[in-house]
């Protein structure tokens, strides 16, 4: 693939949103809510029903090992002409499967395999809608508007990190089918809003015809912008990884409420890092923001390698989740522009999945460093590889981010002509 060779130009931040856009918005954070809020009382329903804690950890480590394998086959089927149907299909049967664990609960004690069948099935629509889902960003969102798109996106994750957890975990006090009545009403309002977009979510025929298998990783192998995605999508996936294991150990003196206001803290401070990265990016340019933010992620990690107790880890945790979504909108919209539409959900497949193993021993390794130096050894490894990185992105951001150019022919939205 051809790297891009644009001139330097600021990105622009488009101030009118599309019907569409703001659709792909809602149904992003309709979606995120419905499973934070089920997916935080699962392993406590696994526990109410007098199973262990060894068996939901077992069973969220094999749905993370679906999760990896499943993300990179959809995504071909997704790139070929079915975005629209698997969005939608995965929808449905996702709140189908949530909708009969609801009745499952409200009418009986149901056995364990036909909790963990339903909640396996539930996860493995997820992770192919969430496949899917990639590549729809380049089809709805202007060129001007990727930036701003990509920034909605990461508020809605953001927000229902916020506020879904303490939902599941309230609705599960009521009445434990609640939570995952919730998260089929999700998938169903998702399911409406995707089929509700009149945009077309697919590539032409011809475009179609050229991806072949592997060509996701190929993409993202053979392009130095593509890479530079994949080398921070996989630190920023360790590094956090290893952070949040580290507190969740510290802390677990402290109980879980603090625990929990800890990571919550984190979340507000990165939805409120999503909805002031357009402004940043606009005013500092693609470059500039990348770079500005990932030296400033050094002060946060000094204050978790100081760390001493629960204010701390807090103030830590608000400071590196304000920053990071600064550096994910930017080079998810480059991504979306860079990367040819018939392999969007391919190549962010290969990157996702990339990530996902890179972080998978995380919590073994915190666990290991903590006993093997003590409380500040994960902050401390942290701060180096974040060292690392501010250098390696202060050299590859001036070389690849000099310019965004969108994805050619890309076809105008019903709306676009108004707008303009």
């Amino acid at each position: 693939m051809n790297e891009p060779s644009a001139p330097a130009s600021p990105v622009r931040v488009s101030r009118k949103v599309h019907r569409d856009l703001r659709i792909l918005w809602w149904t992003n954070a309709v979606d995120g809510l419905g499973t934070q809020a089920a997916g935080i009382v699962l392993p406590l329903l696994i526990l109410d029903l007098g199973h262990s804690a060894a068996t939901a950890g077992a069973f969220a480590s094999a749905v993370a090992v679906v999760g990896v394998v499943s993300g990179p086959i959809v995504a071909r089927p997704a790139d070929h002409g079915h975005r629209r149907v698997l969005l939608i299909g995965s929808a449905t049967l996702a709140a189908a499967a949530m909708a009969a664990l609801t009745v499952a609960l409200l009418w009986w004690r149901p056995p364990l395999w036909t909790v963990l069948g339903l909640a396996f099935a539930e996860r493995l629509c997820a992770f192919t809608h969430e496949a899917a889902a990639r590549g729809a960003l380049a089809h709805v969102a202007r060129p001007d508007e990727v930036t701003r798109g990509a920034a909605g996106l990461q508020a809605g994750d953001q927000a229902a990190l916020v506020v879904g957890p303490g939902l599941g975990g309230a609705l599960f006090e009521a009445a434990r089918p609640l939570p995952f009545l919730a998260d089929a009403l999700s998938y169903a309002a998702t399911a409406l809003g995707i089929r509700a977009l009149r945009a077309p979510l697919d590539p032409p025929v011809p475009e179609r015809r050229k991806a072949t298998a592997g060509t996701g990783f190929r993409t993202v192998a053979r392009s130095a912008l593509l890479r530079m995605v994949l080398v921070w999508a996989s630190a920023a996936s360790v590094i956090v990884t290893l952070l949040s294991y580290t507190a969740v150990f510290v802390l677990d003196g402290d109980g879980g409420t603090t625990i929990g206001l800890v990571l919550s803290a984190s979340g507000a401070a990165g939805l409120a890092g999503a909805l002031l990265a357009p402004g940043l990016v606009a005013r500092l340019g693609a470059r500039g923001a990348v770079v500005l933010a990932t030296w400033l992620l050094l002060v946060p990690a000094g204050v978790l390698v100081a760390a001493g107790g629960a204010w701390s880890y807090a103030a830590g945790f608000a400071l590196l989740a304000l920053l990071l979504p600064t550096v994910t909108v930017v080079l998810s919209g480059a991504m979306v522009r860079t990367v040819p539409r018939n392999v969007q959900s391919q190549a962010g497949a290969a990157v996702g999945a990339t990530a996902a193993l890179a972080a998978a021993g995380c919590p073994a390794l915190a666990a290991g460093l903590l006993a093997w130096k003590g409380p500040h050894a994960p902050a401390v490894l942290c701060l180096a590889l974040l060292a690392l990185l501010a250098v390696y992105t202060h050299g590859a951001a001036g070389r690849l981010l000099t310019g965004e150019p969108a994805p050619a022919g890309l076809p105008p939205t019903d709306e676009e002509s108004t707008h303009e």
